[in-house]
């Protein structure tokens, strides 16, 4: 019986579908990584020198602004879509699907529908330029996020170890508390990212709803862009700044990530 690879022909030397299985690799990393290794080595060509400015000239305090509204609307959204996620799939409503239907319909409309009404609102109600006003546009976005994503996994979970809890003694908060969250820590992650992705990355909101005090990262950007021309240097300095928590972030929960992206499509 040979001891040889079946990856390997003749001599040690690799089969032709694994070369091709490498080059495929190879070719779709490039074209994944392109934009980003080109954002990254175009942040530091000549123009790039504007990071020897103070801070206050670059993006430290809109970076401040995008991370408190960005944690803020995650953290809230998760408070109170998630246990109305899991009494929705514990609940045995009739029209249970209808009603989650229904909260995902607020998701599905444009934001350019909204852009006048909630700015005629906020200007009524002082909130234009404030940090208040933008987590509270997006928790009215992610929490029917939330809620969709989560009933998803709390009804992938099996009944029987909270209806086991109860008989122990456990009443309804704590059968969710100590079973139902943990067991749906992957979905609690990956709905978490969705929520942090939506407000980091928002423009639109952020631009209609904002002058300078409560300005967003994403917006603050444009301001490299005047009539005197692009700066392209700022723009992709800025860019690589924006980009890098979340990447970092998102390292970081990667196991929980893909496995909350794939538990939810499985039940029993």
């Amino acid at each position: 019986m040979s001891s040889r690879s079946p990856s390997r022909g003749r001599r040690g030397v690799p089969r032709l579908s694994t070369i091709l299985i490498y080059a495929q690799t190879i070719l779709l990393l490039a074209v994944t990584l392109f934009p980003v290794l080109w954002l990254i080595q175009l942040s530091l060509k000549v123009e790039s020198e504007a990071f020897r400015m103070p801070p206050k000239l670059f993006f430290w305090p809109t970076f401040g602004n995008s991370l408190i509204v960005s944690v803020a609307t995650t953290l809230i959204s998760l408070l109170l879509g998630v246990p109305a996620a899991y009494a929705l799939s514990r609940a045995g409503v009739q029209a249970d699907k209808g009603i989650a239907l229904w909260i995902l319909t607020t998701r599905m409309a444009p934001p350019i529908a909204f852009a006048i009404p909630f700015f005629l609102t906020y200007r009524y109600l002082g909130l234009i330029d404030t940090l208040v006003g933008l987590i509270i546009i997006y928790l009215t976005f992610n929490l029917s996020l939330v809620i969709w994503m989560m009933r998803t996994f709390f009804d992938g979970l099996p009944r029987s170890l909270e209806e086991a809890a109860e008989i122990d003694g456990a009443g309804p908060w704590g059968a969710f508390l100590r079973i139902a969250l943990p067991l749906a820590g992957p979905g609690l992650v990956t709905t978490a990212i969705f929520c942090f992705l939506f407000a980091w990355n928002d423009f639109f909101f952020a631009l209609v709803l904002t002058r300078s005090r409560a300005q967003m990262a994403p917006v603050a950007i444009v301001n490299f862009m005047n009539y005197e021309g692009w700066e392209w240097g700022k723009i992709a300095a800025g860019g690589c700044m924006i980009m890098l928590p979340v990447v970092a972030f998102s390292l970081l929960v990667r196991r929980y990530l893909i496995r909350g992206l794939t538990a939810g499509a499985l039940k029993g």
